[in-house]
């Protein structure tokens, strides 16, 4: 499937439950059409309370058919059944992708047999929580739990949609695995953590599919709102009725009204213009967008728990973000050879590079690539590193180096190398303060006894980190940057990438203290995490995206998880639940605006025989009052069809201020559903003139 989201996403991975072909294939209509046939079922379509009164309308006005049958009455009657199921389809449309990408899930979930640490085979659909059971190379996970012993490499393409496969090992934040995946090699001792039918593959396949998706609060304060229209509409119009016959003004209505009423259809009528002037438009449409909402995530290989999780990501305010893989790379680099007064740059950065020849570390690798870069430095003769021994790096001596051919060259924390030189000065503690203020990290050099220089090593910001929290900015969301490393460190850190704040030396009570601060102040707060130590801040945040790489606690406390584990997806989740709201709203507006460009454009067509002073609002000049109402129920129906594209993919989403956004929807969507109305029933009122009775 396409990529829903207007803005693409060139480094989303491929997923395999995607759904391919456009948003309104022929294919997946066909396919949608049985479902929005089988949603006419009252018992389904009163959750929608302004289709189902569309639905209501319909019944009347076919039993009014029957019994008294023209062309009119049959015509409007077969459109007001077209809009129901236009109105359908738009859902069963949403729901149908995401039910084509759970039928991709479900052959990830096989009927497994599960091998118990005591040697016993149970079904793996008879497991329970706390049992312990053993997979082995080729062997499919039998459920959701956590590696309490062993290390594997495992492949979690088809939940994942990642070919490569990823290591999974007891303890820390790469324990969990997933029921449906397959270990590739070696062994590992899992416990099981899921409840009996409530695998991860059992609740996503239930998400994409819609089966689970309940209403939002923002949804469900629509839906109050629609229905109260309603209401207020269907007084409104049932009132006429009467009205009319106590002024006698049907036996005193010019001769095309009086025909109306001849052909005994008043009351399909007042049905129809009920129908017209509801809210049918957002109506029909609200339950898709909410859906489509959801099903962008997915495609981006991020699965909601619950819309309410999604639309709380467009209003949040906050963003908390961990310094090291999401803001930073991950690992520091060297960044430059600093060398004390009388050493060159190229002799430090050859002692450095021998220092760091077996350093399989990312810093020691970096070292060794700075000095190939800067120097020319390559790999040593044969013959000369024969000889040399390799001192590793351990807590203890807090340094690594080697001894070769009388040279005993050491790098590492500067107390523990100018200790182990029994030498320094003013000028190696001057370089050594300030690589630190700024943010980085020094390894001091030393051969024998002399102290040679410092490594700087840098944590490296991602590139356009800044230009994305600049646009955070203009989107009214502050940036906060979490991390062990020191208030100095993390500052220098900070002002590179341009967040609005950081945390320094947080532990997991700093993490929720600070969030719920912020939540004190009427603020929402997103947050990423993939350990047992970030389960409590999940929680408590009001969107907390657990990594797919991390526990089961940490997954099981966040109502979003990351399939890729790609902390930054952070900041996209956000862009999406902005244009979840954003869609609603605009579509909200052109609902409203079309309706009441609808009673402006039908009413003074259809009662100017019977109050002749509305004849000056006339300024359509449709046919009849008969083509008059016809033709506004078929642009009513049409224009539901039309806006299916709109909801599913969602209204473009440019950062811009609350203000700005509101000023672009009035103008947009606002003006275009006044002047959509006008054009659409004219251009159809020209065709149904020619109909023969109408």
């Amino acid at each position: 499937m396409t990529l829903l989201a207007e803005k693409p996403n060139p480094t989303a991975k491929s997923n395999p439950s995607a759904v391919r072909g456009g948003l309104l294939d022929p294919h997946q209509l066909w396919r949608s059409l049985p479902d929005a046939v089988r949603k006419l079922d009252p018992r389904t379509l009163w959750r929608n309370p302004v289709m189902f009164i569309v639905e209501v309308g319909a019944v009347f006005t076919t039993v009014l058919s029957i019994t008294d049958p023209s062309t009119l009455s049959w015509t409007i009657t077969v459109w007001l059944w077209l809009t129901v199921v236009f109105a359908n389809l738009a859902e069963a449309v949403a729901e149908g992708r995401g039910k084509a990408q759970a039928a991709t899930l479900r052959a990830a979930k096989q009927d497994t047999m599960a091998r118990l640490r005591d040697g016993g085979l149970i079904p793996a659909a008879e497991l329970k929580q706390g049992d312990i059971v053993v997979a082995e190379a080729g062997d499919i996970i039998p459920g959701d739990g956590d590696v309490i012993d062993g290390i594997a490499s495992v492949d979690e393409s088809a939940i994942t949609g990642e070919s490569a496969p990823v290591i999974r090992e007891s303890g820390g934040d790469r324990s969990a695995v997933t029921g449906g995946t397959r270990v590739l090699s070696d062994r590992i001792v899992i416990r099981i953590t899921q409840k009996p039918g409530e695998s991860f593959v059992d609740r996503m396949i239930a998400l994409v599919e819609g089966a689970n998706r309940q209403k939002t609060p923002n949804e469900i304060a629509l839906n109050i709102l629609l229905a109260a229209l309603t209401i207020i509409f269907l007084l409104s119009v049932v009132t006429l009725q009467p009205l009319a016959i106590f002024s006698k003004a049907w036996q005193a209505a010019a001769p095309d009204t009086q025909a109306i009423n001849a052909h005994g259809v008043t009351g399909i009528v007042l049905v129809s213009l009920i129908v017209c002037l509801i809210p049918t438009t957002i109506g029909a449409l609200l339950s898709a967008i909410g859906i489509a909402g959801m099903d962008r995530l997915v495609q981006r290989n991020v699965l909601a728990m619950s819309g309410r999780a999604v639309e709380a990501a467009g209003d949040v305010n906050t963003l908390l973000l961990d310094k090291t893989g999401t803001i930073t790379l991950g690992n520091r680099q060297a960044a430059e050879f600093v060398p004390v007064n009388g050493v060159s740059e190229r002799e430090l950065a050859d002692a450095a590079q021998l220092s760091s020849l077996a350093d399989e570390t990312p810093e020691g690798r970096s070292i060794v690539v700075l000095a190939k870069n800067e120097f020319g430095l390559r790999e040593r003769e044969p013959g000369l590193m024969s000889d040399a021994t390799f001192v590793p790096f351990t807590a203890q001596t807090r340094m690594s180096g080697v001894d070769i051919g009388g040279r005993q060259i050491r790098k590492g924390a500067a107390a523990a190398v100018l200790k182990w030189a029994r030498s320094g000065s003013d000028e190696v503690a001057e370089i050594v303060d300030r690589i630190s203020a700024s943010g980085g990290t020094p390894l001091v050099v030393a051969e024998n006894d002399r102290v040679l220089g410092v490594i700087h090593l840098k944590d490296v910001v991602k590139e356009g980190m800044r230009a994305r929290f600049d646009e955070m900015r203009r989107m009214g969301i502050r940036t906060v940057m979490i991390t062990g490393d020191n208030p100095r460190t993390a500052k220098a850190i900070a002002d590179e990438a341009g967040v609005d704040d950081f945390l320094a030396e947080a532990t997991p009570e700093d993490k929720l203290a600070y969030i719920r601060k912020e939540q004190e102040g009427g603020r929402l707060v997103a947050m990423t995490g993939d350990g047992t130590n970030d389960a409590p801040a999940l929680a408590q945040a009001d969107v907390g995206v657990a990594m797919n790489t991390g526990t089961s606690a940490a997954k099981e406390a966040g109502n979003m998880v990351d399939l890729d584990s790609d902390p930054t997806k952070l900041i996209e989740i956000v862009e999406i639940g902005k244009q979840l709201l954003i869609t609603r709203g605009a579509l909200t507006t052109f609902s409203i605006t079309n309706d009441i460009a609808k009673y402006f454009a039908i009413i003074p067509a259809m009662f100017a025989g019977v109050y002749p002073g509305l004849d000056t609002l006339n300024v359509m000049r449709l046919h009849s009052p008969g083509s008059a109402i016809l033709s506004a129920v078929i642009f009513n129906a049409l224009v539901i069809v039309a806006l299916i594209p709109l909801a599913l993919r969602g209204v473009r989403y440019t950062p811009a201020g609350a203000s700005a956004l509101l000023r672009r929807n009035l103008w947009i969507y606002g003006l275009g559903g006044v002047i959509a109305p006008f054009l659409g029933i004219k251009l159809i009122d020209l065709l149904v003139q020619f109909i023969p009775g109408i």
